[in-house]
């Protein structure tokens, strides 16, 4: 194979990996909208993660054998402790909080999470330049907007409030990932995060009072079950990890800002969502404002010294 036919095939996986990420994280919230209309949210929440958790560690178990799957307890606790932050606290919010919003609004509100890690760098004596700052003030001014109007009549603030704590806890999360002991393989991590995660939904949902009654489930809602199991769990996180080693981070990162457009777009066509001047208005605010903290933030992260990348904010 030529060099140029090399450098052309390994472009087009990079943009097909890149629109799963993209239409497939970006459509989880929509999926998640689905599943609860029969579902209880944080045992649903449940299922997903352990199905995915279980299908993961026996994929790498057979392609890999049991090595990759060894770690410190140290490392098996940190992976735990940011699935609990991330899938139990941040994820399960907003499966709750998308029972009082729309789908869109929920997206919107997430799409602040780089904002958020940002204000948790100041907090730790990090200091972002002044592009940086300017892009977060620019983000909050749209959050407040969204958080402050709503997206339409029908929204209450306890919806509003859930999404920005799934969002804080999500932040933190993701902040704390690269500075504690972590499985060294990220699949394994991804494994047992998802298997904590799943956890601590089960034993929340349970203590909240959920029960889960077939009966009662529709197929729509298992179909999106299954959705989100299978390609938002493991095909676009697999497609998110092999992209941070074959694409520049500038291009991968780009996802923080196309997922809210597109879980929009997908609530307001599939079940009618409203999306109002004021919601669209204040959404391309925070859009803009975490394009500017990316952007910015991606530069900076050229020079070797660059820290990890975090993991997505994704539903």
């Amino acid at each position: 194979m030529s060099p140029d036919t090399a450098d052309k095939r390994t472009s087009l996986l990079v943009w097909g990996a890149l629109g799963i990420v993209y239409i497939v994280w970006g459509s989880t919230y929509l999926a998640i909208r689905i599943v609860i209309e029969t579902l209880p949210p944080l045992l649903s929440g449940a299922l997903r993660f352990a199905v995915a958790a279980l299908v993961l560690a026996t994929v790498l178990l057979a392609l890999r054998g049991r090595t990759v799957l060894r770690m410190t307890l140290r490392q098996a606790g940190g992976a735990a402790l940011v699935g609990l932050l991330l899938l139990t606290a941040g994820n399960g919010m907003v499966s709750v909080a998308e029972q009082h919003i729309s789908s869109g609004l929920a997206a919107l509100l997430v799409a602040s999470v780089p904002l958020w890690l940002v204000i948790l760098r100041v907090v730790a004596r990090d200091r972002p330049g002044l592009l940086t700052l300017t892009g977060v003030l620019v983000g909050f001014g749209g959050v407040a907007g969204l958080s402050l109007t709503g997206g339409d009549a029908a929204t209450d603030g306890t919806g509003i409030t859930i999404i920005l704590l799934a969002s804080v806890s999500w932040s933190i999360g993701s902040f704390i990932s690269s500075r504690i002991p972590m499985p060294p393989d990220p699949f394994a991590a991804s494994a047992v995060e998802m298997a904590a995660g799943g956890a601590g939904l089960l034993l929340i949902g349970l203590a909240a009072g959920e029960r889960l009654d077939p009966a009662v489930v529709s197929g729509r809602s298992w179909g999106a079950l299954a959705y989100l199991v299978v390609m938002g769990s493991l095909v676009a996180f697999t497609s998110y990890v092999w992209l941070l080693g074959n694409a520049p981070i500038s291009l991968v990162s780009t996802y923080a800002y196309v997922n809210p457009v597109v879980a929009v777009a997908l609530g307001a066509l599939v079940l009618g969502e409203p999306v109002t001047g004021s919601m669209a208005v204040a959404g391309l605010v925070i859009v803009v404002g975490v394009a500017l903290v990316v952007s910015t933030e991606r530069r900076k992260k050229a020079v070797p010294a660059a820290e990890p990348e975090p993991e997505p904010a994704a539903a």
